[in-house]
C-alpha cells in the first residue's frame, strides 16, 4: 500500500507553506539541549580567546603550545553543537540542503577577496542568513561555512576552531536581532547593516586574541607580556588591533553595509521565499491511500 504525505496543520492537504509571509521561519528550532551546548561551548570560546589577558607571569603559557591543543578540544564541541541540535529539534533534509547550498556559498565567497584587504563579501550573506532563518541555524552555518571556506582555501590551522566559532557568534547574533516578525523595509536593512558592520569589526577584535599571543617580546609597546596588569595588557592589545587589523576590520564593515544596502533586499526576499516553500514549521503525516473505487463512488 503507498501512502500519500499531506499537512496536518488544520487545513486540510495543501502545497503552501504554514508560515505567513510575516513570519520568520526557523529550519532548526532551539531546544534545552541545543541552548546548553551553546552556552558551554561560548562560555569555552570566551575563556579561550580571553585567557592572555588573565594568565600571570609564571604559568609560561603561550599560543605556540596551547593552540594544538585548543584546535582539538574546540573543534569536537563544535561538531557536537550540530549534533545536539539535529538530536533535540530533528534538523530534516530540507533544512540540511539549506544548510549545504548556504554553507558552499559563503565559502566560494571567502576567496573573492583573498589577498585585498577588507573584501569579505562572507559576511554580507552570514548575517542575513542568520537573520532569516534563526539563532541556532546561524550558528551551525557560521561554523560550517567556515569550516568548508578554510578546507577550499587551504586555511586550516589551529587558528580554524576560532574562526569557525566567531562566524557562528557573528551568524547566531543576526539571528538574535529584534523585530525578526515585524521589521521589514528600509528600517530593516539599515539594522542588519548596522549590526554587519559592528559584527564585521567583532570579528576582527576577537580573533586578533588568538594571534595577539604570537609576537611576544617582538614590539613591547603592543606585545603581549604574561602576569602584567590587566590595564596594561589591554593598552597594548588595543595598540596592536590599531597598529596591525583596523585596516582590515573597517573596509570590512564597509564591504558589509554596502552589499546589505543595495543587495540585501533581494537577497532577504530570496530566503524567505525558498524558507516558506521549504515549510520548516508545517508537520508532514502520511495516510493510507483510499479504497480503491472510493473516488467513483
Amino acid at each position: 500500500m503507498s501512502t500519500h504525505p499531506h499537512r496536518t496543520d488544520g487545513a486540510g492537504p495543501r502545497t503552501g507553506s504554514g508560515a505567513g509571509p510575516g513570519r520568520q521561519v526557523r529550519a532548526v528550532r532551539l531546544g534545552p539541549h541545543s541552548v546548553a551546548a551553546l552556552v558551554l561551548i561560548s562560555a569555552i570560546g570566551v575563556m579561550a580567546f580571553g585567557w592572555p589577558l588573565l594568565a600571570d607571569s609564571a604559568s609560561g603559557l603561550a599560543h605556540s603550545k596551547d593552540a594544538p591543543w585548543l584546535f582539538a578540544a574546540l573543534l569536537p564541541m563544535l561538531l557536537a553543537v550540530v549534533v545536539a541540535t539535529i538530536a533535540d529539534t530533528g534538523l530534516d533534509a530540507k533544512a540540511i540542503a539549506m544548510l549545504g547550498v548556504l554553507a558552499a556559498a559563503g565559502a566560494a565567497m571567502r576567496p573573492l577577496g583573498a589577498g585585498t584587504a577588507g573584501i569579505e563579501p562572507m559576511f554580507f550573506l552570514m548575517v542575513l542568513s542568520g537573520r532569516v532563518l534563526g539563532p541556532g541555524f546561524g550558528f551551525v552555518l557560521g561554523s560550517v561555512a567556515m569550516f568548508a571556506s578554510a578546507l577550499l582555501t587551504g586555511g586550516v590551522g589551529p587558528w580554524m576552531p576560532f574562526q569557525m566559532l566567531t562566524m557562528g557568534w557573528v551568524s547566531m547574533g543576526a539571528g538574535l536581532l529584534p523585530g525578526p516578525d515585524r521589521l521589514r523595509g528600509r528600517r530593516e536593512l539599515a539594522v542588519l547593516a548596522a549590526y554587519g558592520a559592528v559584527a564585521a569589526v567583532f570579528y576582527g577584535l576577537v580573533m586578533n586574541l588568538q594571534g595577539w599571543p604570537y609576537i611576544a617580546g617582538m614590539a613591547s609597546g603592543v606585545s603581549f607580556v604574561p602576569g602584567d596588569p590587566l590595564g596594561q595588557n589591554l593598552a597594548r592589545y588595543i595598540a596592536y588591533c590599531l597598529a596591525t587589523s583596523l585596516g582590515w576590520d573597517l573596509p570590512r564593515a564597509l564591504v558589509t553595509v554596502i552589499l546589505t544596502c543595495t543587495l540585501g533586499g533581494t537577497v532577504l526576499k530570496a530566503l524567505r521565499r525558498a524558507t516558506r516553500r521549504a515549510a520548516f514549521d508545517v508537520p508532514v503525516s502520511f495516510s493510507p491511500d483510499p479504497p480503491r473505487g472510493a473516488a467513483s463512488r
